[in-house]
């Protein structure tokens, strides 16, 4: 697959409730609940860790993007 190739259709069907995970850890998040959307996403990198890379990829983008916006203790 080339960078700009697109993944086969079943593949980007199988990140739809990724996909829609993320945007409500989002919203969450823009609610001012950046810390529960951070545990959360960390729960579900656990939990997909193993069997769908791909998931955990896009997991771990957010998470790591999340954790900026915690306040510093």
């Amino acid at each position: 697959m080339t960078a700009h190739a697109l993944p086969p259709a079943d593949a980007r069907a199988a990140n739809i409730p990724v996909r829609v995970l993320i945007a409500s850890l989002q919203a969450l998040a823009d609610a001012g609940e950046p810390d529960l959307a951070c545990r959360l996403a960390g729960q579900a990198c656990a939990a997909v860790r193993h069997d769908n890379p791909a998931a955990w990829h896009h997991l771990n983008v957010f998470l790591h993007r999340m954790i900026q916006r915690l306040p510093a203790d």
